[in-house]
């Protein structure tokens, strides 16, 4: 079998408890054998600051690495006040700079979230969106993706327990599977 592509994992969100953690889990269940998705740790990053682009403190520097070494970007992300939330942007913002320096360049990407809110993260999703195409990230436009979170849809494994939305959720991941094979770099 070929070497699997690496999806950089991006959760929006610093929950213990997080929904879109345990949705980035069972999307990582439902994942083909051609696709490895590896979380990439944001909660330590400090605030971008563009004095220290030059010599970014080992987080910054880390994410930036994990990123270039990554095939293709996944972002799994809340919404907080009808956008991303902050976490999430200033790890964008970290990984995309210097200026010529921009670690999402060229790699696919997939956008997703879910929310107890009946519309899920749309508006949030909207946002990035705008971001990564200013970024140079392919984005998977369909199908989109606004799960609204109900009590016990994704069980402690990250298995998801709806069968229509787990079905969804695959068709997702293999539509995804299929545009990174699209627009990853060549091997």
């Amino acid at each position: 079998m070929p070497t699997p592509y690496r999806v950089a994992a991006l959760i929006g969100s610093l929950r213990k408890d997080s929904l879109n953690r345990k949705l980035a889990t069972a999307l990582a269940g439902l994942s083909p054998p051609e696709l490895v998705l590896q979380h990439v740790r944001i909660d330590d990053l400090p605030l971008f600051n563009p004095d220290h682009e030059q010599n970014p403190p080992e987080p910054a520097a880390r994410v930036k690495r994990e990123i270039e070494a990554a095939d293709a970007l996944l972002f799994v992300t809340p919404e907080y006040n009808r956008s991303i939330p902050g976490v999430l942007k200033n790890a964008i913002d970290t990984a995309s700079r210097p200026y010529g320096r921009n670690s999402f360049a060229k790699k696919p990407g997939g956008v997703i979230g879910i929310s107890t809110g009946a519309v899920g993260t749309a508006v949030a999703q909207q946002h990035l969106r705008t971001i990564l195409a200013y970024l140079d990230v392919p984005t998977l436009g369909q199908p989109e993706a606004f799960i609204q979170f109900k009590d016990g849809l994704i069980a402690e494994g990250g298995e998801v327990t709806d069968e229509n939305r787990r079905k969804f959720l695959q068709n997702w991941i293999d539509r995804f599977a299929e545009w990174v094979k699209r627009f990853a770099a060549p091997r």
